[in-house]
């Protein structure tokens, strides 16, 4: 199973951009993805951008992930 998570791109270079996983900066492939700009959000899987997602759906998704990591620190014994 791959997992793609949805980022904010924060600052577009050449063939990278740096993105925002909400408060986690990292430097990411554009390699395989044209077009895209300062603000939009993507999807990232293995460092490379592979699509771009629209804002309501990528804030969506990452509020879900952060709801299981919070799931996930408790104790379900």
């Amino acid at each position: 199973m791959c997992l793609a998570v949805p980022a904010k791109i924060k600052e577009v270079k050449s063939q990278s951009a740096v993105v925002d996983f909400g408060g986690v900066s990292k430097e990411i492939s554009l390699g395989i993805l044209d077009g895209v700009k300062r603000g939009d959000y993507v999807l990232v899987h293995a460092g490379f951008a592979i699509g771009k997602v629209g804002k309501a759906e990528a804030e969506d998704t990452l509020k879900l992930l952060y709801e299981l990591r919070e799931v996930s620190k408790q104790d379900l014994r």
